[in-house]
């Protein structure tokens, strides 16, 4: 079993693309709507799942006004937890906890990611892939948010815009750098 996360950097959009994202991660077998329960589910503050209407979920998030945590299927037992977070410097944050599943499906969760990276109209700054949970998630702020050096261990790979990307291999020139459209660098542990 996998134990880690994905957390996604990106800009607010002017209009959400949560919809867009929920058709990307389709093509993926993940979904939002749980397969037999036929809602999205978003987790309460004591972490008891919620029926939400897809829809209703899309408003909120819209709304922007808390962060939302809510739950992907890549079954009807298996699920991604969502941690929803807008952040008042103009910036999105994802995190997918990756804890439970197994490394195929954790390779799925993160080529979804990937392609919605490439195939949506909202710069990402940076996705951090982090199979193992070698770095802990809140660790990557100060460098994506605050303009800070202090570069956490490099887990599986990092994807990041140009001035992210040079922060981090100064920091860490071992890493392995390849360059990705629109501007991103993909890092490696070499």
């Amino acid at each position: 079993m996998a134990d880690g996360f994905i957390r996604w950097y990106r800009e607010s959009a002017a209009t959400s693309v949560f919809a867009e994202q929920a058709e990307v991660f389709e093509k993926y077998g993940i979904m939002l709507r749980h397969p037999v329960r036929g809602a999205a589910v978003v987790l309460d503050v004591e972490g008891d799942d919620v029926l939400v209407p897809e829809e209703e979920l899309g408003r909120l998030l819209a709304l922007r006004i808390a962060s939302v945590t809510m739950n992907w299927w890549l079954s009807a037992d298996t699920d991604v937890t969502d941690q929803y977070v807008y952040e008042p410097l103009g910036c999105e944050i994802q995190t997918l906890w990756l804890d439970g599943l197994y490394p195929d499906e954790a390779r799925r969760v993160e080529a979804a990611v990937v392609e919605a990276v490439a195939a949506l109209d909202v710069p990402t700054r940076a996705v951090i892939v982090d199979r193992r949970g070698v770095s802990d998630p809140a660790g990557w702020d100060p460098i994506m948010l605050y303009g800070g050096e202090k570069v956490p261990p490099v887990p599986d790979g990092v994807i990041a815009q140009g001035r992210i990307a040079e922060k981090i291999l100064r920091a860490s020139p071992h890493l392995g750098s390849q360059d990705l459209p629109g501007g991103l660098r993909r890092l490696t542990p070499a």
